[in-house]
């Protein structure tokens, strides 16, 4: 059977583009099961109050909810549990005095499938405060007037 080929959008964190401002996107792959790669085919993940943490060197994924699998039995595994998510050791040690120095959050923005394997992409983010989120709403706002009278004018 050909292995598949291309990109294909599985979730994506909107919360996180709302609170946070995206500095630096990394991509990691993630350490699942088969009933959760199954169930994450199926649409059935949540990234919605997600964060990432370095732990002993690794990455962990927290928040990251996968609905158990319909059709599996005992191989479900704990919906909620911390995933691993793969990437160099260099670029966790990185990320990692990144997050220690200037306050930072790592935040999973999104998960897809990368010809066949499940992979994250990773935000080094910073947060918004309520001003800032009111601004980017005003801006959003206008953009769409304007889009509007253009399209109205034509």
């Amino acid at each position: 059977m050909p292995r598949e080929k291309g990109t294909k959008q599985a979730a994506q964190n909107r919360k996180a583009l709302h609170d946070y401002f995206v500095l630096e996107r990394y991509e990691a792959g993630i350490e699942l099961f088969g009933t959760e790669v199954k169930s994450i085919r199926a649409g059935t993940v949540n990234l919605k109050d997600s964060f990432c943490v370095v732990k002993n060197g690794e990455l962990f994924a927290h928040g990251i909810h996968i609905s158990p699998y319909t059709h599996g039995s005992y191989y479900n595994k704990d919906p909620d549990r911390p995933k691993r998510l793969l990437m160099h050791k260099r670029e966790i040690l990185k990320l990692n005095a990144k997050v220690m120095q200037e306050g930072l959050t790592l935040v999973p923005l999104s998960l897809y499938f990368k010809d066949g394997r499940v992979k994250a992409e990773i935000g080094l983010c910073k947060g918004k405060k309520l001003y800032d989120k009111r601004e980017a709403a005003a801006e959003k706002s206008a953009r769409r007037d304007m889009d509007r009278a253009m399209k109205e004018k034509y």
